[in-house]
């Protein structure tokens, strides 16, 4: 079992490794004895596969259980409400906690219901899939809108993160997909040597539970890290949003949960590594094409249908674009990339992608 802390404003500990649910019974007792209601709020997938173990662990309490939808269709106004009305129905106070079992979408909705139920109670991120490693750490909580998504949030740091590693070994390939896009983007903004290790991997399925904790703890490495020096996103943290202009453009033009936001994310990195001239981007596409994420979608979303999408970017101001870019691995920064520009690289990445794979 590994531990990384997280210095933010509220520390707290991500503990990596199998069977770590244990630490409830262990590490986390007075957590949970403090507690006058504990409520696990979890994926309903995740909640067939998994609960049963989750619950073998909490047998010394009382627990109830709320299931919301499977990805990217919890995030919603709809399911925001429904979680308080069930926490406010099991006669939950400020003194309860949430236990967020699931992926990134489930982690980020609890911890939103956890940041404003009372005006704020204590919530444990439980990830279940490689992808949440990046969201489950680092406090921002949020749910979608329909003319953007994670519009709707807050920061606000769990009391901890137990990533139990042996629940991998059920994701389908397209989650472990979606996931090792974020772990490249992690390895793109931080470390050489790291991404070409991943750039060596060609086909996911040969992943073992003890590459996929390697890498995963080497990516809640670097998110700690930025999360330490900018827990608010006033600099440095939109590093992480390297890829998410373009990506997130793609999965608002086209429906929440319609592409994982991992697949939408490759794309959108391929894009900044284009706008930055970076020496990596045609290694990046054989890697890409090798591991099956969808170039083909880029005839099917013409750049005047994202290009609204983009200007409502967090990162923009004014309807100005505001591209994180990469001449350097390890090398992040932000520039404003005017229309004509984006347009013209846009043009030029479908038809350096059709030149791949026709």
């Amino acid at each position: 079992m590994r531990q990384l802390r997280v210095e933010a404003d509220r520390p707290y500990s991500v503990h990596i490794g199998s069977g770590v649910y244990g630490l409830f019974m262990d590490a986390y007792r007075p957590l949970l004895d403090a507690a006058d209601r504990i409520v696990i709020i979890a994926d309903e997938r995740v909640a067939e596969l998994h609960l049963h173990y989750l619950m073998s662990f909490l047998s010394n309490w009382e627990i109830a259980v709320f299931t919301i939808p499977s990805g990217e269709n919890a995030k919603s106004v709809e399911t925001f409400m429904a979680c308080h009305s069930f926490l406010l129905t099991e006669q939950c106070s400020r003194n309860s906690i949430l236990l967020a079992f699931g992926g990134g979408a489930t982690g980020d909705v609890v911890g939103f219901v956890a940041s404003t139920f009372m005006r704020g109670i204590s919530f444990v991120q439980l990830p279940t899939t490689i992808l949440a490693h990046d969201s489950a750490v680092g406090g921002k909580t949020a749910i979608n809108h329909e003319l953007g998504k994670n519009m709707i949030g807050t920061f606000y740091q769990p009391a901890s993160v137990l990533y139990d590693s042996s629940l991998l070994v059920t994701l389908p390939l397209c989650e472990v997909r979606s996931g090792m896009a974020e772990v490249i983007k992690h390895a793109f903004i931080s470390n050489k040597g790291w991404l070409d290790e991943i750039l060596a991997i060609k086909d996911f399925k040969q992943l073992t539970e003890t590459d996929l904790t390697y890498h995963l703890e080497k990516g809640i490495a670097v998110k700690a890290a930025i999360v330490e020096e900018d827990e608010f996103e006033g600099s440095v943290r939109k590093y992480l949003n390297f890829g998410h202009t373009l990506a997130h453009a793609i999965e608002g033009y086209l429906g929440y949960g319609k592409v994982t936001h991992g697949e939408a994310v490759v794309v959108g990195m391929t894009y900044a590594l284009l706008l930055s001239n970076h020496h990596k981007l045609d290694e990046f596409i054989q890697w890409s094409i090798a591991n099956s994420y969808p170039f083909h979608l880029l005839k099917k979303l013409p750049f005047e249908e994202l290009l609204p999408y983009m200007k409502k970017d967090k990162k923009s101001s004014k309807g100005v674009l505001n591209f994180i870019l990469l001449e350097q691995t390890g090398q992040p920064f932000v520039e404003e990339i005017d229309e004509k520009r984006a347009r013209s690289a846009y043009d030029k990445l479908i038809l350096q992608i059709g030149e791949v794979i026709s």
